[in-house]
């Protein structure tokens, strides 16, 4: 499944295809919309990267790797599945794929890799589970807080 799925840079060409992606009925209270994401990689320019998700040539997810350098780790924010893409197993190809590439450490030396998750989410929250990412205690309203570290290579 990853050979088919693959990430590519937000850039010029490619951000309105993000603008269209569509989350599913009431997915919204998970995940913010890439255009709310993208203007966050604006302000954080220097410490982030969007990448459309692939399949073939037609983006059909969105996810943004980010660096904090006051923790430091990395952090994968806003992470979706157009609606219409949804149950193929393109997450969990993406997931992968961002783990490679903060595996790069793009941004900065670190090996801890944090995101949050609507608490209700349990298709995300088993995706996260299932790739090594445990509950680290910190809430934010509806969201809870799980992180990994990278294995030395």
């Amino acid at each position: 499944m990853t050979n088919m799925i693959n990430l590519k840079e937000i850039t010029e060409d490619n951000f309105i295809d993000a603008f269209n992606l569509k989350l599913g009925a009431g997915q919204d209270r998970y995940v913010s919309h890439p255009i709310r994401s993208l203007a966050q990689a604006y302000v954080y320019r220097t410490q982030c990267q969007p990448f459309g998700i692939y399949h073939e040539e037609k983006m059909v997810g969105y996810v943004m790797v980010i660096y904090d350098y006051d923790v430091p780790e990395y952090d994968i924010w806003h992470m979706m599945i157009d609606e219409a893409h949804q149950g193929k197993g393109y997450g969990k190809a993406a997931f992968e794929q961002v783990l490679s590439y903060i595996a790069t450490k793009p941004f900065g030396e670190s090996d801890r890799i944090t995101l949050t998750c609507n608490r209700e989410n349990e298709i995300a929250l088993k995706l996260y589970r299932d790739m090594g990412f445990c509950e680290t205690g910190e809430e934010d309203e509806d969201e809870i807080e799980l992180s990994m570290t990278m294995k030395q290579s």
